[in-house]
């Protein structure tokens, strides 16, 4: 029997506790989760037979400590603890891996990753958005020998939504601010351009429900950058039910609360209650030219709450763990670039499918119903 990869998981909250379970249940890992909170480890232990430690992550010295002799860490983390957490992979070798929306961060781990060492990889951004969806939309993109635009467009929405918000929270508070309120990349002919969050109002209908998709920061990932030179216009939209964006706008600009992000944090985790009954709604479309003629591929899929191993889950907890724990997987697999800083695209979107972590993706219903634009704010794809 091969022996088991030993993984450190920081993080025991929701998304935590979901990649320690798949690790575990896989077979080919040995889990070890750190948490700053004894409670969280122990109902974690509780579902999961894993190795728990209470450990600070801001405390240099622990950290270095307990990262000793692991092949890997994964962050599951918020997204201002990621830059320590690379630090100490760095100095003890174990390669990195995150869930980080935040762009800055991002930009943070790569530079570190520029030391590191033989077989040691950094590999940010391992979720959904940013994560599946930059392996998706780079897939398409590869299918065309000139590109003209691409589309991304996901959202995590509760199945029923009843608040005015038309909202639950399902993933962290932190990211969630953090995408509604800071820049977000794009490219419009041609070049590299900073939009402003909950800027470009669109809306759509899709299975009979109405959505709307608007600007939010960090699910492009390295798109920018990767397809830099080869496609005219690039953008990321997140997708809510409609009317949520006015309400977030009225808080956040209208308020100007975006200048006091805890205080908007608070102000959500007290109101806005959590659910496990969500869907998570994933598409890209990408047009370009084929053979001399201009086309355009799309790709739409549906992922459904359900469970993990027998433990009920939502929908993002699925998909961002297991997109994390194929991260992992074909890490381990040696279908990965095997030194320094890793970009989503640099995975094949066949092998993702394929890996066992890959099966909510792979199996994710397929959205064929058309889907049609607000001719009021202008087409969606």
């Amino acid at each position: 029997m091969a022996e088991k990869l030993p993984v450190l998981i920081l993080g025991a909250g929701k998304i935590g506790g979901a990649i320690a379970r798949l690790l575990h249940m896989h077979g080919g890992y040995r889990v070890r989760v750190g948490d700053l909170h004894q409670e969280a480890l122990d109902y974690l232990a509780k579902q999961t037979p894993v190795e728990t430690v209470q450990l600070d992550v801001t405390d240099a010295a622990a950290l270095k400590r307990h990262m000793a002799g692991q092949a890997a860490v994964v962050s599951a983390c918020s997204y201002d603890q990621n830059v320590a957490i690379a630090e100490a992979a760095l100095a003890t070798g174990a390669s990195y891996f995150d869930l980080t929306e935040d762009v800055a961060t991002t930009v943070a781990v790569r530079a570190i990753a520029a030391e590191a060492k033989a077989g040691q990889v950094f590999t940010p951004q391992c979720g959904l958005a940013p994560g599946f969806i930059g392996i998706l939309a780079h897939d398409l993109c590869e299918r065309f020998e000139r590109l003209d635009r691409v589309k991304m467009r996901v959202g995590a929405l509760p199945l029923y939504p009843t608040n005015m918000l038309k909202y639950n929270l399902t993933w962290s508070t932190d990211g969630l601010v953090n995408e509604y309120c800071n820049p977000c990349e794009a490219i419009r002919s041609g070049e590299r351009v900073d939009l402003q969050p909950l800027e470009g109002l669109e809306r759509f209908a899709l299975d009979g429900v109405s959505y709307e998709a608007f600007n939010t920061s960090g699910g492009l990932g390295t798109l920018c950058e990767t397809l830099a030179g080869r496609v005219v216009d690039l953008d990321y939209k997140t997708v809510r039910y409609t009317g949520h964006r006015y309400l977030m706008m009225f808080l956040l600009q209208g308020l100007r609360l975006s200048e006091q992000r805890e205080l908007v944090k608070r102000l959500l985790e007290e109101a806005i209650p959590c659910t496990n009954q969500d869907v998570v709604l994933a598409f890209c479309t990408a047009t370009g030219w084929r053979d001399g003629r201009y086309e355009q591929i799309a790709d739409a899929r549906k992922v459904y709450h359900g469970d993990i191993h027998g433990l009920p889950s939502s929908s993002i907890q699925i998909t961002t763990a297991t997109s994390m724990c194929a991260m992992v997987d074909l890490w381990r697999e040696g279908k990965f670039p095997k030194q320094g800083f890793v970009r989503q695209e640099d995975v094949r979107l066949a092998d993702f499918l394929a890996n066992p972590f890959g099966k909510p993706y792979a199996n994710a219903q397929s959205v064929r119903e058309p889907i049609a634009p607000d001719d009021r704010t202008g087409p969606l794809l």
